[in-house]
């Protein structure tokens, strides 16, 4: 299997995740304050929505790359 091939199938496979969930959720965690033995941190959580048409986007272009030919 060729590196295209791969990544048309990523592609893919992205775009219809994309679809399906419409985006993805991460905590990233930050020091904000630290003394001594005293430490306080904050937990931010954040949501990246993926937008209709970069699914479909993603999905055309893997198709298309997997339809070409050498």
């Amino acid at each position: 299997m060729t590196p295209l091939k791969v990544l048309a199938i990523i592609l893919v496979v992205a775009g219809a995740l994309g679809l399906a969930y419409g985006g993805f959720t991460y905590t990233r965690n930050s020091e904000h304050l630290k003394l001594g033995p005293v430490e306080l941190s904050v937990k931010q959580t954040r949501t990246v929505n993926v937008p209709i048409w970069l699914g479909l986007g993603a999905i055309v272009a893997g198709g298309a790359l997997l339809a070409m030919r050498k």
